[in-house]
């Protein structure tokens, strides 16, 4: 479990990485709802690290300067396989959402979550892309995997 895992936050860093990528270099084309998207892509995964860690959180749509979000995808990559690597899967966290109602998910439940939540995002992303004259990325899981 713990390589699949792994290997889906591979998956999730590379098309984050691609995908600022293509933001970087279309700035005059790309949208607040677009910056507003990737970063609030990035805090989420940051987030659920956070909880799971017990550390200091994002903010759910803080903006980040662009010049960082390289840095804070490579930083929530590295978290996030140094959980995978030293954290019981089953283990229960209690946390409170941003609204501050509390809940409590197992360690694999909310890792699963932060991937799922990145490609909802992305594809969101890729669709404002379009929009805005920009050639979305071809992110499928598979065509990654080929």
């Amino acid at each position: 479990m713990k390589e699949k895992l792994a290997d889906l936050f591979e998956y999730t860093y590379h098309f984050n990485r691609e995908m600022i990528k293509v933001i970087s270099e279309n700035k005059t084309k790309v949208d607040e709802k677009i910056i507003s998207l990737i970063n609030h892509t990035l805090n989420a995964q940051q987030i659920w690290n956070a909880r799971i860690a017990g550390e200091k959180t994002f903010e759910v749509w803080q903006i980040n300067p662009l010049e960082s979000l390289d840095e804070i995808n490579y930083e929530n990559f590295q978290k996030s396989m140094e959980i995978i690597r030293n954290t019981d899967f089953e283990k229960k966290i209690q946390y409170q959402n941003s609204k501050g109602t509390v809940f409590e998910n197992s360690v694999f439940e909310m890792l699963f979550h932060a991937v799922n939540h990145s490609t909802y995002h992305r594809g969101q992303i890729n669709t404002l892309l379009k929009q805005n004259g920009i050639s979305p990325l071809l992110t499928d899981y598979i065509f990654y995997k080929r």
